[in-house]
C-alpha cells in the first residue's frame, strides 16, 4: 500500500482490476480494494440504503463512509445516515458544501436549484466530493448496472478520469433482486421513501415518485433533461 502512485499507474492498475474482478463477488472487490488502497480507500453513499457500506463494513471495518450532507436532504435519507453512523463499524463524514443553502441563494438567488440544477449540484455535490477525496486513492460507489442507461456499462474497477481515482464498484452486476435480498438477509437500513413510491432518492426539491414500471431515475430532477447530478460522469 502507497501513496506516491502516479495517475498513470493508477489507471493502469484499474485497467487490471477491472478485467480480473469482472463477475467477482462484492467482497472479493472489496478486499482487493483494501489490500491495495488501505486507508487510501473509502466508501460514498447517498444513503438510499446502506447496502454497500454495510457489504464494505464486513470486509473492511472502520472505513471511512463520504456523505455528501447538501443541506437538502429529506430527513429520511438523514434518519438512514444516522442508525449507520449508530450501528456499522465504519466512520462517516458528513461533508458540508462550502455555502449553506441561505449563503448560495444570497449569492445566486433562491431556488439556484430550480434555474440551473447543474450549477446547483456543482456547488453542493461535486465540490464537495473532490474535496473529501483529496485524501485517497480510489472510492467505492453503489452504481449498479441496471439502474440506467446512462450506468449500463459501470466497470466493477474503473479509473476516474476527472479526479484521478480509482473508482470501485462492487455492486456493478447486482440487481435489485440481489439488493432486495441482501437487505432481508442482513436487515440492512433503508431510506423508507423507497417504499412510498420513489424510485431513486436526492435533494428533496429534485425528487418526485416514480410510477410503477418507469425508470427508477426518472424521478431526479424531472422538469430537466438530466438524470445524474455530475459525481459519476
Amino acid at each position: 500500500m502507497t501513496d506516491t502512485r502516479t495517475k498513470e499507474e493508477l489507471r493502469e492498475l484499474a485497467a487490471r482490476a477491472g478485467r480480473e474482478l469482472e463477475g467477482k463477488p462484492a467482497e472479493e472487490i472489496v478486499a482487493w480494494a483494501l489490500e491495495t488502497f488501505g486507508e487510501r480507500f473509502c466508501v460514498t453513499s447517498s444513503f438510499a440504503d446502506a447496502v454497500l457500506v454495510h457489504v464494505v463494513s464486513r470486509v473492511a471495518p472502520g472505513v471511512d463512509v463520504v456523505f455528501l450532507d447538501t443541506g437538502l436532504h429529506f430527513a429520511e435519507t438523514l434518519r438512514v445516515r444516522d442508525i449507520v453512523q449508530r450501528t456499522l463499524p465504519v466512520t462517516v463524514r458528513s461533508i458540508r458544501p462550502k455555502l449553506t443553502v441561505k449563503e448560495q441563494d444570497e449569492k445566486f438567488g433562491p431556488r439556484l436549484y430550480a434555474r440551473s440544477p447543474d450549477e446547483c449540484c456543482d456547488l453542493r455535490k461535486v465540490e464537495p466530493l473532490e474535496r473529501a477525496l483529496a485524501s485517497y486513492d480510489a472510492w467505492a460507489a453503489g452504481l449498479r448496472r441496471d439502474e440506467s442507461p446512462t450506468r449500463a456499462n459501470t466497470p466493477v474497477v474503473g479509473y476516474d478520469t476527472n479526479r484521478g481515482k480509482v473508482k470501485v464498484s462492487p455492486l456493478a452486476a447486482w440487481t435489485q433482486a440481489d439488493v432486495d435480498r441482501y437487505i432481508s438477509r442482513h436487515n440492512v437500513p433503508v431510506n423508507t421513501l423507497l417504499r412510498q413510491g420513489y424510485g431513486s432518492v436526492g435533494c428533496w426539491p429534485c425528487t418526485r415518485r416514480t410510477a410503477p414500471g418507469e425508470d427508477p431515475r426518472a424521478g431526479r430532477w424531472p422538469m430537466f433533461d438530466k438524470t445524474e447530478c455530475g459525481l459519476h460522469v
